[in-house]
């Protein structure tokens, strides 16, 4: 339903707050359609009355699209009329400080309602057309720790104090201290299907079922996705297994029709990339803002939505 006029802006020139980027992503999906999923989450703090839930979780996206702190994002709110109208705040009603905005993404992250969030967005873009569904394009990158990783004196592999959820992994020969974000994205449209936020050391494979949505033509994976239980469970659900083999201690190389396969294989999951090029370079997710693996998660899950928004409004404008 649309929002009633203050009467400040009943009355004020109406080019003001003008951004046909939000305005697009705005009118893209049908916000309504997430009140349901939303339910029991406070939008607020105690003794004061909750702002309206949609509005906080609008406010969450624009903090992903441009790439805003906690007290950035109450500063823009403050100050820009154009969040304050994608958000659906009046001129002369309060918008959230920093700490309602922290405590109702813990909210978001204790009833665990973004990935259903994220769902229903790639429904409505799916209704649009803009989910192909020819192959899912499955991949992981790692994500710094909000913390510094412990001292030599802690002992290797040791947990941060303050960041219990972060953990230790190597990668080409070197150690990194964080998390890992595994996504599963749509080939032709770059929109992300499914993600996945855990600890660096958690295997690539573990997290490959949870990537696949089901209705996709084939899914494409590199080495790190291999196992004989994988490639099965495709099979049995009819989806083509375009997985990369590598090498082992029995095989030590490669037959030359399995080399040929992977480059192709390469070459088609390529575009996954683009999505944590983005994530890092545009939307300042190389590291983490939280200090839970809860609270990153619903971080992380709050940037898949706004990137797909993102997206699927250049795909529409092309």
């Amino acid at each position: 339903m649309p929002r009633q006029l203050s009467l400040a802006e009943a009355f004020a020139d109406p080019r003001l707050g003008v951004n046909a980027k939000l305005m697009r992503i705005d009118a893209l999906i049908d916000w309504e359609r997430l009140r349901p999923l939303l339910a029991g989450v406070r939008a607020g703090e105690t003794g004061r009355p909750p702002y309206p839930v949609l509005g906080m979780l609008k406010a969450l996206s624009l903090q992903a699209l441009y790439d805003l702190s906690d007290p950035g994002l109450e500063e823009a709110l403050l100050d820009r009329l154009s969040f304050r109208r994608f958000c659906g705040f009046a001129l002369d009603e309060r918008t959230p400080d920093e700490t309602t905005i922290c405590r109702f993404r813990a909210a978001l992250a204790q009833a665990g309602v973004l990935e259903a969030c994220l769902a229903e967005v790639n429904r409505q873009l799916g209704v649009l057309g803009l989910v192909t569904r020819k192959g899912t394009l499955m991949d992981a990158s790692l994500v710094a720790a909000k913390h510094n990783p412990p001292g030599r004196e802690a002992g290797l592999g040791a947990a941060h104090p303050k960041e219990p959820g972060a953990d230790w992994t190597s990668k080409a020969g070197k150690s990194y201290f964080g998390y890992k974000l595994h996504v599963g994205v749509d080939e032709g449209s770059g929109l992300i299907r499914k993600a996945r936020f855990t600890p660096a050391r958690t295997p690539d494979i573990e997290e490959g079922p949870e990537l696949v949505s089901g209705d996709e033509q084939a899914v494409y994976a590199d080495r790190g996705y291999e196992s004989k239980a994988f490639r099965a469970r495709l099979r049995r659900r009819r989806i083509k297994d375009r997985i990369m083999h590598r090498r082992h201690k029995y095989l030590p190389r490669l037959p030359r029709w399995q080399q040929r396969r992977n480059r192709l294989i390469a070459r088609r999951r390529a575009p996954v990339e683009a999505v944590f090029s983005a994530m890092k370079r545009l939307y300042g997710k190389g590291r983490a803002r939280c200090c839970s693996l809860r609270a990153n998660a619903a971080d992380y899950l709050a940037f898949a939505t706004a990137y797909n928004l993102r997206r699927a409004s250049i795909l529409l404008a092309a």
